[in-house]
């Protein structure tokens, strides 16, 4: 396994839509278990292939804490099949946006079918933060951002603090 580096916002590639995978093969499973590494190398719960840089319908998660044992989720092509009228808010951050946070209001239980790293169709049910972070990566694959979620003007800062670091960051590397 291998850390992929991770695409910071504002990038095209995070605003465009995934596309489907055909199989789950040797290759989409090393993909979805690099994901995994840098997922948690980042110290997050959640991360989607257009996030570095493939774009493909690929997510991987894991909610599970830090003393427990681990409890990752490989999903290719996921797909919403139903989701509750209930809806619940809260703080959600992103690797592609660090140190940035907002409250989202999202359907607070989902069904989701995918394949899985055994390009095997699965079903799971979730509720809380698993839910929350399915639907946030899930987001990705079209491309949405949380921001996307919160008002213009917030979004707006948002994106303008991260285009500013990262002038920074290239000016401060030549």
């Amino acid at each position: 396994m291998s850390r992929l580096s991770i695409v910071i916002a504002p990038e095209p590639v995070l605003k465009r839509s995934a596309e489907p995978i055909d199989r789950v093969d040797d290759e989409v499973r090393r993909l979805m278990d690099d994901m995994l590494e840098t997922m948690r190398s980042a110290n997050g719960i959640g991360l989607a292939a257009p996030q570095v840089g493939d774009l493909r319908r690929i997510i991987v998660v894991d909610v599970s804490l830090p003393e427990d044992e681990p409890r990752p989720y490989r999903m290719a092509n996921p797909e919403l099949v139903w989701r509750s009228d209930e809806t619940s808010t809260g703080e959600e951050g992103c690797l592609s946006l660090p140190d940035h946070y907002a409250d989202v209001k999202r359907p607070a239980r989902v069904r989701v079918r995918y394949r899985d790293e055994d390009d095997q169709t699965q079903e799971l049910e979730a509720d809380g933060i698993l839910a929350r972070c399915i639907q946030h990566e899930m987001d990705h694959l079209e491309g949405i951002l949380f921001v996307d979620h919160i008002s213009a003007t917030r979004r707006d800062m948002i994106l303008r603090k991260l285009s500013k670091t990262k002038k920074q960051q290239a000016s401060a590397a030549e």
